[in-house]
């Protein structure tokens, strides 16, 4: 695999959970709504450490870890139990991606694109 590829397929390779609804109130006052966070809020590296990708909030970007340059950016949400569906553009080829993961391990995500191919993403720790 060609670095341009293995930097393409990272594009797609970000990955996550819809951020959660909840309610609370305040004052006595109607409930609203409120986002909880999400188990894959956070940064995930690629298992090759190429790429990071970010989610908050429903939204992913994936960036090269060398670079810096955003490789893909887009939207996820549940599917099903421990499922995401993960849409966006891949920002090197221009092109519509989408694939799905499965939450492993708080950890881990095991990720599949439209065309089959797999992936993991492992939980970054957060910085000191």
């Amino acid at each position: 695999m060609t670095f341009a590829s293995k930097i393409a397929s990272m594009g797609i390779a970000a990955v996550a959970l819809a951020a959660l609804a909840g309610c609370s109130t305040s004052g006595g006052s109607s409930p609203t709504r409120v986002a909880a966070a999400s188990p894959v809020d956070g940064e995930w590296l690629s298992t090759d450490g190429v790429a990071v990708s970010r989610f908050q909030g429903g939204v992913f970007s994936t960036n090269a870890t060398d670079t810096g340059n955003k490789l893909a950016e887009g939207s996820y949400r549940f599917t099903e139990n421990k499922m995401i569906s993960i849409t966006g553009t891949s920002l090197i080829r221009q092109t519509p991606i989408a694939f799905n993961c499965l939450l492993a391990t708080p950890q881990q995500l095991n990720c599949t694109n439209a065309t089959g191919q797999n992936f993991s993403l492992n939980r970054r720790a957060p910085a000191a």
